[in-house]
């Protein structure tokens, strides 16, 4: 099958084939006829492959060496559930971060309500001013499902 039918039933686009090929996580096609690239039956499951891990977090560059171990033969599974070990700890991790940020922010607001009821409507009540220390967000460290899709280019 041509690159057009491949990237449609796999639901992705043309450039995004060609960004998995140009990472070594899909082989290129020989050309054939015309110039033509000619997809594998495979090549739909390949790219669903890369797609689902994309989604669980794995990145292009993780998912380029778990591919090159297993087309050498080679069985990367304690690779593979190591990184999705290391996923977890950082959403873990991220979890708690997000925890205590909300945690500071429901302070906040629970000042302001205070400062609120005490200020006569219609008045500033000045609540950005208030704010004594600069709460500390957490930072967006995880590449997760919305950005998964970026990474593929769809």
């Amino acid at each position: 099958m041509r690159s057009g039918e491949l990237a449609r039933l796999a639901g992705v686009s043309t450039d995004t084939l060609r960004h998995y090929e140009s990472l070594d996580c899909s082989p290129p096609p020989p050309a054939r006829r015309g110039n033509y690239r000619e997809y594998p039956p495979q090549g739909v499951d390949r790219v669903r492959l890369i797609r689902n891990a994309l989604a669980m977090g794995f990145s292009l560059h993780e998912l380029s060496a778990i591919i090159q171990t297993r087309e050498r033969g080679e069985a990367p599974c304690r690779e593979v559930r190591r990184l999705a070990e290391e996923k977890i700890a950082a959403i873990t991790a991220q979890i708690c971060e997000l925890t205590r940020y909300r945690d500071q922010l429901r302070q906040v607001v629970k000042q302001w309500d205070g400062r609120l009821r005490r200020t006569p409507s219609r008045q500033k009540a000045r609540l950005l001013e208030t704010i004594g220390t600069r709460p500390v967000r957490p930072h967006p460290r995880l590449r997760w499902p919305a950005n998964a899709a970026t990474e593929g280019k769809s």
